[in-house]
């Protein structure tokens, strides 16, 4: 894990922009300047930890150079193949596997790696710069675009850094969209002109005729959109554990001390099970709280009891919140709302302090269908069919609102509300405020992602896999952990993973409408049924802490937005 950043402008200030970045990597910061480009890098040394390892990285013949943020998963098998093609290796990082397989394949090499990644590709021969950001959005990568000058970073501080004589412009669509969502959904950044590749994307800068000649997906999901059982349980069970396996193994390839943060939940208990079982000498990282309603702590330490693994923990109370609370801008530089991320910053501090990688349960929801909502929506369209969506459900979620006939909204509509982040908007003085028109519809966000044919719990799941996932989850554990020099890896969101569960049936995915009831099958016997079958708790925080406010909601959206201007 490390910083990258580069751009085409002779001067601008390379040095303060990569030098911002450096929490994300303190082993070392280098910057190549080319006529025609710069690249730099800050980093976190994770492989091979010697010179070899460090970037930009070039080809022999200097023609291509790269810069390189995450980790490619099972890189080990194409580089072999790269050796048997004539290849040669300096050093034994996915970096230069990377390098190697670009200058093989050329852009095709995406559709051969997997891995959580922003990627930027200098290729002097055609004169061009390529970005690719990994496919579903564990990485962040930020890139400027003017019409004439071009840069990108890993995180949109780097680029303003970066870019210090350039007068950006708040984007208050963007602003508009984080009242509404509580975080600035891609490809938007707070900025004009400053955009969020997108996951699963790449893009291609003209260096000589300074424009951007393509920003288009090189990866799409496939959904199975059938119901009913089409395969064997038993069948499926010993391909998901392979899977899991596979996925776990090959993401604790590192040479430093790997550990896991084991929440209690059943995402992190799967994926500290198996770290376990081929380290018994696991560190596992859990935070528990002061108030215990919002604590999973017994469950995190019910199983390390059960398997004796070493366990760490800390109590979030409300005066180390306090401490924390203003760092909120400089781990985002954009308004984000999600209070999750003060407890996951914590953890990820006490974690630094023993290890340099831990693996996280992320993405287990989304991939195998784990939130309450999904299963209120399919018990209401098994009782009233498909043809009544999702009324009732959300009719009775905000019945007590009088002042508005929810009974007659359409799907999208409904839809929209379980995101919104706030239910007392002014809309109109916000509009306003903002200059934000009319016509601008906040919901097209969901819109590009809401598939109605879809069933109705698989429907749910892509939508929060292309929404939620990226823009909330993935980013703020991300700009926490990164914040403390810590990288964090996502077993449960390997490619192999994500296309095995979406390519599944609903009904053999979630049986009977059991929340990630496959996984959790899978898995009960090993992990025990008290952890996988208790009621569902978000890693939240306690609302209280927010001074007391009888609304907390409306005070955390409102004062996160006052730190963050």
């Amino acid at each position: 894990m490390c910083g990258i950043l580069g751009g085409n402008n002779p001067k601008w200030n390379y040095e303060k922009g990569i030098e911002c970045m450096k929490h994300r990597g303190p082993d070392g910061i280098r910057i190549n300047s080319m006529n025609d480009f710069t690249l730099a890098f800050a980093r976190l040394a994770i492989i091979d930890l010697s010179e070899y390892g460090m970037q930009p990285m070039f080809s022999y013949d200097n023609q291509v150079g790269i810069v390189f943020n995450g980790e490619i998963y099972g890189y080990e098998k194409l580089r072999n193949i790269l050796i048997k093609k004539g290849y040669q290796f300096r050093s034994t990082t996915d970096t230069e596997v990377i390098l190697n397989a670009y200058l093989e394949w050329g852009e095709k090499f995406i559709t051969k790696i997997d891995g959580m990644f922003g990627i930027a590709i200098y290729d002097k021969r055609d004169m061009t710069v390529k970005l690719f950001r990994d496919r579903v959005g564990i990485k962040p990568l930020y890139y400027y675009y003017n019409g004439f000058d071009f840069g990108f970073a890993s995180e949109l501080k780097g680029i303003v850094n970066m870019c210090s004589t350039v007068p950006f412009e708040v984007d208050n669509t963007a602003v508009y969209d984080y009242l509404y969502f509580l975080y600035i959904p891609e490809p938007k950044s707070y900025y004009k002109n400053v955009y969020k590749l997108m996951p699963g994307h790449r893009l291609t800068f003209d260096i000589r005729n300074r424009r951007v000649v393509k920003n288009s997906a090189y990866w799409k999901l496939r959904v199975n959109d059938c119901q009913g059982g089409q395969r064997k349980q038993s069948d499926l069970i010993e391909e998901l554990r392979c899977l899991v396996k596979e996925s776990v193994r090959e993401q604790m390839i590192a040479d430093v001390p790997v550990g896991t943060f084991l929440s209690g939940g059943v995402d992190s208990s799967i994926t500290t099970y198996e770290a376990f079982r081929r380290n018994p000498k696991l560190e596992t990282f859990s935070m528990d709280f002061a108030d215990s309603r919002y604590s999973e702590f017994r469950y995190a330490k019910e199983l390390g009891e059960r398997y004796q693994i070493h366990m760490n923990s800390r109590v979030f109370t409300r005066s180390i919140f306090r401490q924390h609370y203003s760092q909120l801008k400089d781990w985002y530089d954009e308004p984000f709302a999600d209070t999750s991320a003060f407890p996951t910053y914590l953890v990820s501090e006490m974690a630094k302090k023993k290890v340099t990688v831990a693996l996280t349960g992320d993405g287990g929801d989304e991939v195998f269908g784990g939130y309450g909502r999904y299963q209120l929506i399919w018990q209401k369209q098994k009782e009233n069919g498909p043809d009544v969506p999702l009324l009732s459900v959300l009719y009775n979620k905000w019945k007590k609102d009088s002042s508005k006939d929810y009974f007659w909204l359409d799907d999208l509509t409904l839809v929209s509300g379980m995101y919104k982040g706030s239910s007392g908007m002014d809309d109109k003085k916000i509009r306003k405020s903002l200059n934000i028109d009319n016509d601008y519809d906040v919901r097209d966000f969901i819109r590009n992602y809401y598939i109605k044919d879809l069933p109705p719990i698989t429907r749910m799941q892509y939508l929060d896999f292309k929404t939620y996932l990226p823009g909330d989850i993935l980013a703020k554990v991300d700009r926490v952990s990164m914040a403390v020099s810590l990288e964090t890896r996502v077993p449960l969101l390997s490619k192999k993973l994500i296309e095995f569960s979406f390519s599944l049936s609903e009904e053999d995915r979630c049986p009977n409408g059991e929340l990630k009831g496959l996984l959790k099958k899978a898995y009960e016997d090993e992990i025990g049924k008290n952890i996988m079958y208790r009621q569902k708790m978000g890693f939240g925080m306690p609302k209280a802490y927010f001074k007391g406010k009888k609304n907390p909601q409306e005070y955390i959206l409102k004062d996160i937005w006052n730190i963050m201007k």
